[in-house]
């Protein structure tokens, strides 16, 4: 008998393996249950959970983060005087470091001008407001405080801060999903495949979309979050680096299945391909689906 993690039961009833995989199936887990601890997993180590989405508990770390971001060291704005011709990461590494040293208004001594900024769009990403909302109080801002050094909108606040890197690309695509409206379809105002029309309303008078005459609004768009920055970013960063070799340093080998990195499949692709499995720090990519309820069939949806 064992303890039946399902969300009705929920670790508070005991029943035979074959009941408790049975519930698991139907019914999935119980909430933010990743912890196994009721079923002898040791518990987390106390630096995993120790970040907070409280903004008042926030240290800033700007100089950090900008290392981070561009893998350089540690530089003022004066040492960048003395190095001529500078690449396009480090020109706007620099500007970055100009702007973290730079102070919100004069004698502003607890935000620069880059924290700040970087506070505000924290906020409005936590808080959802609205980029009409984000504009009015920059607005406000502005005339309240003289001297304040802020952008005028929410667009050049973007521009600002879009240089500390994780870009992601825009594409138009077909309603049916067809195709993406890049190479060879670039200039496309219709789907080859399925004649549907590239935008919301067709403007019938234009033969290509080089027309700025009448402004056109994609039927459906999507959104590209290049994969090879993202991973680069982990390793850069000495809070998540170690995590990325975790299966390897750190991972309790006593035969149990809690990690990918247990399953048979795993031990399979090492078997498979030794030079990739030698170094830890090749990166193995899985499929993931967010809600996933096959066929409809279950009452709950789960990650997988």
């Amino acid at each position: 008998m064992i303890l039946c993690p399902c969300t009705d039961c929920g670790n508070g009833i005991c029943r035979i393996r074959d009941d408790v995989e049975a519930h698991l199936l139907w019914r999935g887990f119980k909430p933010e249950y990743y912890n196994w601890t009721t079923h002898g997993e040791t518990s987390f180590r106390n630096d995993i959970g120790s970040y907070s989405l409280n903004v008042d508990d926030v240290n800033d770390d700007m100089e950090g983060l900008l290392n981070y971001a561009f893998g350089f060291e540690s530089i003022t704005a004066d040492e960048h005087e003395e190095i001529n011709k500078p690449d396009a990461d480090a020109a706007k590494f620099y500007k970055l470091i100009s702007d973290s040293q730079q102070e919100l208004f004069p004698g502003c001594k607890k935000f620069s001008k880059l924290d700040f900024l970087v506070r505000l769009l924290q906020l409005k990403c936590i808080d959802n407001w609205t980029q009409k909302s984000f504009n009015m109080l920059l607005d406000l801002l502005r005339e309240a405080i003289e001297d304040i050094r802020l952008p005028k909108s929410y667009y050049e606040t973007k521009k600002i801060i879009q240089d500390l890197g994780l870009s992601y690309k825009k594409y138009d695509a077909c309603r049916n999903d067809c195709i993406l409206y890049r190479g060879p379809y670039e200039f496309k105002n219709e789907c080859d495949i399925c004649n549907e029309s590239r935008w919301v309303v067709e403007d019938r008078t234009s033969k290509d979309i080089s027309s700025k005459k009448n402004k056109k609004v994609e039927g459906k768009v999507m959104w590209h979050f290049p994969l090879t920055s993202r991973l680069q970013r982990l390793f850069m960063s000495s809070k998540t680096a170690s995590y990325m070799i975790w299966h390897k340093e750190d991972r309790i080998k006593d035969g149990c299945m809690r990690h990918p990195s247990d399953t048979p499949s795993w031990k399979h692709l090492d078997y498979q391909d030794t030079n990739f499995a030698a170094d830890p720090r090749n990166v193995r990519l899985g499929l993931a689906s967010d809600g996933f309820n096959p066929f409809g069939t279950m009452t709950s949806t789960h990650n997988t």
